[in-house]
């Protein structure tokens, strides 16, 4: 992978996916070779029943720097349509990570700049460890953020707080951020990955139809307005009421016993 040098290494645990960016030689970069293997990865998930989680990670201590600098540069006389199939490839993988109805948890070591940033917004939550950054830098190179960064950050962050992100380009700790809402946990250094499996672990172990269902219905929220939102609130639980995983539900709390909504697949 000429741009990034960063592979991505796959591995099930159980019933959760963990893929790894594996790049030490540029702190796990990514671009337009690695896009396309990652959502690749995303998306084959969807066909798997045995996956109920993803937990999407970096190795050497380190989540992702986002693009390669140097590469980028190397690429100057690049034309507009190359830069914006470039581009093409990021979104692509954002949407896959929105858009797969397996839940997604980004564990962060280290940091994450720039489309390692927004990767990390785009799913559905995020473990890091109290020593990590997170960094908007595109604006120390010339540049604007892309991979959604706005779009995810201004829906989670009150909105002075995304310029100062984002016009100043600084690393921002973790422990800020979780303060804020963004950052599901914060952990000592080099747990992020063992919490984000925990996590990962907690979710399998519910009703995989009614966990899709949520993160279908959070994708949706904030383009709804109430009255719409209700009404597609009401199908999903009407249809729901009558399934294999209620009647196990509700099976399990009258019994006064555990639910197990794994007997039902």
């Amino acid at each position: 992978m000429t741009n990034s040098s960063t592979r991505v290494v796959c591995e099930q645990r159980g019933r959760i996916l963990l893929l790894t960016l594996d790049g030490a030689e540029t702190r796990n970069s990514i671009g337009p070779e690695v896009y396309p293997v990652l959502q690749t990865h995303i998306v084959n998930a969807e066909q798997a029943p045995d996956i109920g989680a993803i937990v999407l990670t970096g190795a050497n201590g380190f989540f992702s720097s986002g693009g390669n600098v140097n590469a980028l540069k190397a690429s100057g006389a690049a034309t507009l349509s190359e830069a914006t199939g470039n581009t093409d490839k990021l979104n692509a993988l954002i949407l896959s990570v929105t858009h797969s109805s397996i839940p997604i948890i980004a564990a962060v070591e280290g940091g994450a700049a720039g489309a390692g940033f927004s990767l990390c917004l785009a799913c559905d939550m995020i473990v890091a460890s109290e020593d990590a950054h997170f960094t908007a830098a595109y604006v120390r190179v010339g540049l604007s953020p892309d991979g959604g960064a706005t779009h995810f950050l201004t829906r989670a962050l009150p909105r002075q707080l995304v310029s100062e992100i984002c016009m100043l380009g600084r690393p921002v700790a973790a422990p800020r951020l979780h303060a804020a809402g963004l950052i599901n946990s914060c952990c000592p250094a080099g747990k992020a990955l063992g919490v984000s499996i925990e996590l990962a672990n907690g979710i399998t172990a519910g009703p995989p139809q009614a966990t899709r269902n949520i993160k279908e219905l959070i994708r949706i929220a904030a383009s709804n307005d109430l009255a719409g939102q209700l009404a597609i609130e009401a199908s999903a639980i009407n249809r729901a009421r009558f399934g294999d995983e209620a009647a196990e539900g509700l099976s399990a709390f009258l019994e006064k016993r555990k639910a197990n909504f794994r007997r039902r697949l």
